[in-house]
């Protein structure tokens, strides 16, 4: 399930304006959700006898999994805001992206003066 999503998101990654060359979100983010939604949803008394009177969704028991939904917003937010405003502070100091001709140079060239 955690492949499938995080390949969903690879496959419509190129269409938009996104540049993430490494699918770090695709992996490790829409891994992540998933991960922690389906806590909520498959948490068992029988596996894990911390979870208590909260089973998961397919339990009967919407409890878990709303507190896991309330948690994977709450965190979203946070992250989001978080590299935003240090993203905003970093490219203050030191612009983030490249000029279009460094670019269509070849990063190893115009940043590193690596020509091989």
């Amino acid at each position: 399930m955690l492949v499938l999503s995080a390949t969903l998101v690879v496959g419509s990654f190129p269409k938009g304006k996104i540049d993430d060359a490494l699918d770090v979100f695709a992996c490790h983010g829409v891994g992540g959700m998933t991960g922690m939604l389906l806590t909520g949803v498959f948490a068992s008394k029988s596996v894990n006898a911390i979870v208590g009177d909260n089973q998961g969704l397919i339990y009967g028991d919407t409890t878990l999994f709303l507190i896991q939904l309330k948690a994977l917003v709450l965190v979203s937010v946070f992250a989001f805001s978080a590299s935003y405003a240090l993203f905003f502070i970093v490219n203050k100091i030191t612009p983030l992206r490249v000029s279009e001709e460094k670019e269509v140079l070849g990063l190893d060239i115009s940043q590193h003066g690596e020509y091989l």
